[in-house]
C-alpha cells in the first residue's frame, strides 16, 4: 500500500517537552509509524525548554495570517527526533518559534500559575502548524491533533482553509484526557483569526463560552482515544465531562487504541539508569536494584519487605486523596512505599511530613527520570488508584519490569491489566477498597512467592511496545483520508 504523509501537530514531545503522557505519545507513535515506511513530520513549538535541543534554523520566516494582525511572523528550526533502536529512522521535527508566545519557563504553566494567554498562543500555533505544511511544501494526508491545544486544526481546515489544497487534508483528533477541554470567553473568538460569521462559532460556543476540544470533536474526521475502554466512558455522563452526547453522536467514528510504552527505553535488560540489569529469566538484578533504590531513599535495606512504588502526579485525578486516606492503614502494615510526583500543595506537604515521621515511607517532590525508571525496576509493587486513567503508563512499565501493578479498573488500567494474574484491580475509589486490595498483593507476595513469581514473570513476557499500535493508526489514517476524500 502506498505510503501516508502525515503531520503531527502536538504541544508535547519526548525529549523536546514534555509535561505528561502526551508527550510519551508524541514521541513514540511517530517513529514507529517511520519505521513502516511512512513519512511523517512532526510540529512543536519552540519552548525554552528546546533550546539546549541541537536545531537548525530554516531560511526565511514563516508568515501566519492570525488574529486581528494581518500576519505574524514566525521562524522554524528543524531538529530530529531519533529512535532509541539502531537502524531505525529519525522524524523531522519543526520547531515553530516566537518568543512572544513561547520563550517561557513552561508549557502550560510556570512557577507563577498558569498563563492568560493560552488561546492565542495555541490558536496561533494551530494556525502556524498549517501554514508550515505550505511553507515546506508538504501536502500531508493526516494531520493528527491532540487535545485542546492543537483542537482549532479541523476547525480552520473546515473553515478558512476549505477550498484551498490543505483542506483536503484529513484530521484525526487523539483525546488523552477528556478533563480538559480549552474553555475560554466568547468574546475572544477574534483572537483565534475566526470570524463572528465564519460558521465556527457554532461548533466552538459551548454555555456561552468558547470549547475547542468541542471544536475538534465536530470538525475532525475521526476521533480516537488512547485506550478502548476510555472510549467507552468518555461517552458516559461519569467520563464525558459534558461532551458525552457529542462523542456518542459521531458513533462509529469514535475509536480506542491502546497506547504502547517505548520498550527500548524501558527495558530492564540495558536501561541505563539501573544498578543492574535484570530480564524474566535472571531476577537476581532486581534484587539488587530493590537494595540499591532502599538506600538512595534512606528507606531500611530488607530484602524481605515489600515495596510499593508510587510515580505520579499528586492529584485528584490520580486517586492521590485515596492514598492520603489510605495511608495510616498502610504503614501499619511491614511495608515500605516510595512516591515520585509533584502536584497539589496538600499532598507533597502531608507525603513530606509522613516521610519525616516514619522508615517506612520516602517521596521526592518533582521529577527525576532516572529514579522513576529505579523505582519500576526496584519495587515490588506500583499503585494507581487513579479515579479516571484514559490509558496510563506506568502500569506497563511496571509490568515490563516484573513490578506488578495495583489498579482501579478504569481506562487503559482495566485494559492492561488482568487481575490476579499480571497485577491486583479494585472497582470502587475508596480508601478502604485500595486497603483490601494492597492486603491481597501483601497476602500474595508473603504467602504464595510462586504465584507472586509467576506473575511477574507473565506480566515481563507482555509485548507492550509501539508495532501493534502503530498499525492500527495506519489503518485509522486510511480509514480518515477515505472519508475526507468522499466527503470533499
Amino acid at each position: 500500500m502506498p505510503r501516508l504523509k502525515i503531520l503531527f501537530a502536538t504541544p508535547e514531545c519526548f525529549p523536546f517537552a514534555k509535561a505528561g503522557g502526551l508527550g510519551d505519545v508524541a514521541g513514540a507513535l511517530p517513529l514507529a509509524l517511520a519505521a513502516r515506511g511512512h513519512d511523517v513530520r512532526i510540529v512543536l513549538p519552540r519552548y525554552r525548554s528546546t533550546r539546549k535541543i541541537e536545531s537548525q534554523a530554516l531560511s526565511g520566516a514563516l508568515g501566519i495570517p492570525f488574529g486581528t494582525a494581518h500576519t505574524v511572523w514566525a521562524g522554524v528550526r528543524r531538529a530530529d527526533l531519533m529512535s532509541t533502536r539502531q537502524g531505525q529512522p529519525a522524524v523531522p521535527l519543526y520547531l515553530l518559534e516566537h518568543d512572544n508566545y513561547f520563550d517561557r519557563g513552561g508549557i502550560y504553566n510556570d512557577e507563577h500559575g498558569s498563563f492568560g494567554d493560552d488561546l492565542e498562543r495555541f490558536s496561533f500555533f494551530s494556525r502556524g502548524a498549517i501554514e508550515l505544511c505550505r511553507y515546506l511544501g508538504f501536502q500531508p494526508d493526516v494531520i493528527h491533533v491532540h487535545d485542546w491545544p492543537t483542537s482549532l486544526i479541523p476547525v480552520y481546515l473546515d473553515t478558512i482553509d476549505r477550498y484551498t489544497p490543505m483542506g483536503r487534508a484529513a484530521t484525526v483528533l487523539t483525546i488523552h484526557n477528556m478533563g480538559y477541554q480549552g474553555w475560554f470567553p466568547r468574546a475572544d473568538l477574534p483572537k483565534t483569526g475566526l470570524g463572528w460569521d465564519s460558521g465556527a462559532l457554532s461548533s466552538l460556543e459551548m454555555h456561552g463560552q468558547l470549547n475547542l476540544l468541542k471544536g475538534a470533536l465536530v470538525h475532525s474526521t475521526i476521533v480516537s482515544t488512547v485506550s478502548p475502554r476510555y472510549a467507552n466512558e468518555i461517552q458516559t455522563k461519569d467520563g464525558g465531562e459534558g461532551l458525552e452526547a457529542l462523542v456518542r453522536a459521531r458513533g462509529s467514528d469514535v475509536v480506542g487504541i491502546l497506547n504502547g510504552i517505548d520498550d527500548a527505553a524501558w527495558n530492564p535488560e540495558t536501561d541505563p539508569f539501573l544498578a543492574a540489569p535484570f530480564s524474566w529469566q535472571r531476577l537476581e538484578g532486581k534484587r539488587a536494584c530493590k537494595a540499591a533504590l532502599q538506600r538512595e531513599l534512606g528507606l531500611p535495606e530488607r530484602p524481605d519487605v515489600p515495596l510499593i512504588g508510587m510515580v505520579s502526579r499528586l492529584v485528584g485525578q490520580k486517586g492521590i486523596d485515596l492514598v492520603a486516606e489510605a495511608l495510616g492503614g498502610l504503614l501499619q502494615q511491614d511495608l515500605q512505599i516510595a512516591v515520585l510526583g509533584s502536584g497539589e500543595s496538600w499532598a507533597e506537604d502531608l507525603f513530606s511530613r509522613v516521610a519525616r515521621s516514619t522508615d517506612r515511607f520516602r517521596i521526592w517532590v518533582g521529577m527525576n527520570e532516572g529514579l522513576a525508571h529505579r523505582i519500576e525496576a526496584g519495587a515490588d509493587l506500583f499503585l494507581m488508584p487513579s479515579r479516571y486513567e484514559p490509558c496510563g503508563l506506568n502500569q506497563m512499565y511496571s509490568q515490563r519490569y516484573g513490578t506488578l501493578p495495583i489498579v482501579r479498573s478504569v481506562g487503559g488500567l482495566d485494559d492492561t491489566v488482568e487481575s490476579g494474574v499480571t497485577g491486583f484491580k479494585f472497582d470502587e475509589a475508596s480508601p478502604d477498597a485500595l486497603l483490601a486490595t494492597v492486603g491481597w498483593s501483601l497476602d500474595v507476595y508473603r504467602n504464595d512467592p510462586g504465584r507472586f513469581h509467576a506473575m511477574q514473570i507473565t506480566s515481563m513476557q507482555k509485548h507492550m511496545g509501539w508495532s501493534y499500535a502503530a498499525r492500527q493508526y495506519e489503518a485509522l489514517y486510511r480509514l480518515a483520508a477515505g472519508r475526507r476524500r468522499s466527503r470533499l
